[in-house]
């Protein structure tokens, strides 16, 4: 091989090969990128949204649970201790439930905690209610079981979306009831008895009908 005469450099690789991209090549380029970056943008904003999606649902059935347990925890705790209504001329039963009372149920509740010794006893009286303006289910308590005109009850929002709540009871003869205390319980008895389950049935409006059976305290 023979070296380069008076200096003069070797030969240089093709000049074909040094050759950059066209505006067309450039462009479709840009194009697949772009395509490709929207696909997978779209895909991302899927993920997110099924991602939303699930935890909302998660959290719809965290307040179903939550909601349900209340309730069950106040039935399971049914004290037979009458109230005396607002006027304080008459007395109303432990555990109360018709057509034409104030609340879908209303009960006296044992088992209420005092760890501060405030001046006050461990039964309290609660009730729970469906706001159908709202479709929400509602719970009250009286931090005085013999109320007074003058004594608001605390409110508690416990679920929405409800399309209406329905309560069985069965009492201890194996008797289903749509009202307590039942008509054919003579009184001083009808005060205190309570039944022996309560079917708490709730039509909600994104997932139908859910129940709970529990067995009354008392």
């Amino acid at each position: 091989m023979k070296s380069p005469v008076n200096g003069s450099p070797a030969a240089g690789p093709n000049r074909s090969s040094e050759r950059g991209f066209t505006l067309v090549e450039l462009l479709i380029a840009m194009a697949i990128v772009a395509v490709i970056g929207v696909i997978a943008l779209t895909g991302l904003s899927t993920v997110m949204q099924q991602q939303a999606i699930a935890e909302e649902r998660a959290q719809r059935w965290r307040d179903i649970q939550f909601a349900m347990h209340v309730i069950a925890q106040d039935l399971a705790q049914v004290h037979p201790r009458a109230a005396r209504d607002e006027s304080g001329e008459a007395w109303e039963a432990s555990f109360l439930v018709g057509p034409n009372e104030q609340f879908a149920v209303e009960l006296s509740r044992g088992g209420w905690t005092n760890p501060a010794g405030l001046p006050r006893g461990h039964v309290l009286r609660v009730a729970y209610d469906w706001e159908p303006d709202g479709s929400t289910l509602v719970r009250f308590h009286w931090p005085s079981i013999d109320r007074t005109l003058t004594t608001p009850p605390a409110r508690t929002e416990l679920l929405t979306g409800v399309d209406d709540i329905q309560i069985r009871l069965l009492d201890r003869n194996g008797q289903w009831h749509r009202e307590w205390p039942p008509l054919d319980l003579s009184s001083p008895d009808s005060l205190v008895t309570s039944p022996r389950l309560v079917e708490f049935n709730v039509y909600l409006e994104d997932i139908g009908h859910i129940w709970r059976t529990v067995e009354v305290g008392g």
